[in-house]
């Protein structure tokens, strides 16, 4: 998982990948909770319920790069299906950057996958 990314930033920059993944996360759940009260159960909320699940993911910071990415395939999915494609593009925009950036310091994969400091 090291591998995806630069680095974990931190102070700052750390801060403002938490802003985004907050943001992003808290979006996509609001979406997901309201596509689930909107409509009896049926297949066409799947999409929008694997979502929210991975807003939740993605607001942790666990294994951000596969989750942003699976986020916003989804969303320009949406896109391509909505009348209004505008909030399902940014929320792709916002998952993408993520997934390519990285989830920052402040997330469970820094504290998995980071940097270890060896003590002598």
């Amino acid at each position: 998982m090291q591998r995806l990314f630069s680095t974990f930033a931190n102070g700052w920059p750390g801060v403002g990948l938490l802003l985004q993944r907050i943001l992003t996360a808290v979006l996509l759940i609001r979406f997901g909770i309201a596509e689930l009260t909107k409509t009896a159960y049926s297949a066409s909320i799947m999409p929008a319920m694997v979502v929210a699940f991975a807003g939740i993911f993605l607001m942790v910071g666990l294994w951000t790069p596969i989750v942003g990415t699976l986020i916003a395939i989804v969303e320009l999915w949406f896109a391509m299906n909505a009348s209004d494609p505008w909030m399902p593009i940014a929320l792709a925009t916002f998952a993408g950057t993520a997934a390519m950036i990285g989830p920052g310091a402040w997330s469970i994969d820094a504290r998995l996958f980071g940097r270890k400091h060896i003590e002598t």
